[in-house]
């Protein structure tokens, strides 16, 4: 086998891409085809953490905009990553991967809690780990946790999880001749205002100089070519 391009990486996965073809909650197929994709690089040897949403079940930010205070939705969008984590956790290790779920709010009897040396040592002893809950902090994003904790367990890249193929001129969505951009700085992102992730986690990986690679988490194997080294996706570096 060649020598993976990345032997320690950071998976950003968004609520959203658990609804699959669900307007609400998480679809079955879905989370196992996810699962899937991790398990070919697990099996390379390569070193996985994932941070993941909670979109798919309740957004903070849309409960702070019908009125609710903006911390207590904050806190409901964690505890929603938390049902995410232990479901992904589930279908992972029906295929045979050991998986540890970390949360950044203590739930000791469905999670360990977020101790940086223990999560490293999960690592190095070839597990998946999979933190839910954020930062622990209200009005941080999950994608600010995804670059916190990339940082943190030293990952070479981050993988931001979507459902389109990279980062567009214009929203592909609405636009045909949207143009698919390969590569771009982190200083467009921020100046162009393009929705890569938020502002703030941009900004933390463009000072740590982590490069982050935007991908279509639907593309069968897609993972594993990052893995090999093929070009996929946008390069944001």
């Amino acid at each position: 086998m060649a020598k993976p391009a990345y032997n320690n990486i950071l998976l950003k996965l968004s609520g959203e891409a658990l609804l699959g073809e669900l307007p609400f909650g998480i679809d079955d197929k879905m989370i196992k085809k996810i699962s899937f994709e991790v398990k070919q690089v697990w099996e390379m040897g390569v070193s996985i953490s994932i941070v993941i949403g909670g979109g798919n079940i309740f957004r903070g930010i849309k409960g702070a905009a019908l009125g609710m205070d903006r911390a207590s939705a904050d806190y409901m969008g964690m505890l929603a990553t938390v049902i995410n984590g232990l479901a992904l956790q589930d279908s992972l290790e029906k295929l045979d991967v050991p998986t540890r779920v970390i949360s950044a709010i203590e739930m000791r009897q469905i999670s360990e809690p977020y101790i940086r040396r223990r999560a490293l040592r999960h690592l190095e002893k070839g597990r998946v780990v999979i933190f839910v809950a954020g930062t622990g902090n209200p009005y941080f994003t999950t994608d600010t946790a995804a670059a916190l904790r990339a940082m943190e367990m030293g990952a070479q890249v981050l993988l931001k999880a979507t459902k389109v193929d990279g980062v567009y001129d214009k929203d592909p969505m609405v636009y045909e001749n949207a143009k698919l951009i390969e590569e771009i700085t982190y200083i467009q992102v921020l100046d162009q205002n393009l929705k890569v992730m938020d502002s703030t986690a941009i900004s933390m990986c463009m000072e740590y100089k982590l490069p982050i690679i935007v991908l279509n988490i639907n593309k069968e194997g897609i993972l594993k070519s990052i893995i090999e080294g093929k070009k996929v996706g946008t390069l944001v570096s």
